[in-house]
């Protein structure tokens, strides 16, 4: 699990994030703050569009952020949302962030509850994932 204060500093930083989100339908900003395994936070928040199925979750965005810019695996992401409590990653999210769990290491989830971090693994969100491993060559 993460240090306290990395914990908190992720959901500071998903909170900077959700300020920015775009939600002109639910009014419902969410966002996240991804940590890769070199240190470097990615951030991101939900995008709405008005063909509703194009819309993008915040978890994503950080995902997408953090590849683009070189990033291979993730070490942990925070996400809050506003007006809930401890809201976790949607199964898409949950199944994109598989992808990108670190060789020998888990992700760390970090949700927000009564306004201070409490931690989770990915794997405990999304039991039994399918993913890149159970492709890989024989």
């Amino acid at each position: 699990m993460l240090d306290q204060e990395t914990a908190a500093r992720l959901l500071r930083d998903a909170h900077a994030a959700a300020a920015r989100a775009y939600v002109p339908y639910s009014r419902f900003p969410v966002g996240a703050a991804l940590l890769t395994t070199d240190g470097t936070t990615s951030m991101g928040c939900n995008i709405e569009n008005a063909s509703y199925g194009l819309t993008v979750c915040a978890e994503r965005v950080a995902v997408f952020n953090a590849v683009a810019n070189g990033a291979r695996a993730v070490v942990a992401i925070a996400v809050v949302a506003a007006d809930i409590d401890g809201v976790t990653p949607c199964g898409a999210c949950r199944q994109v962030l598989n992808e990108f769990v670190p060789p020998d290491g888990e992700l760390i989830v970090v949700l927000e509850r009564d306004g201070k971090p409490e931690q989770t693994t990915l794997a405990a969100l999304l039991p039994h994932a399918f993913g890149p491993r159970d492709l890989a060559s024989p």
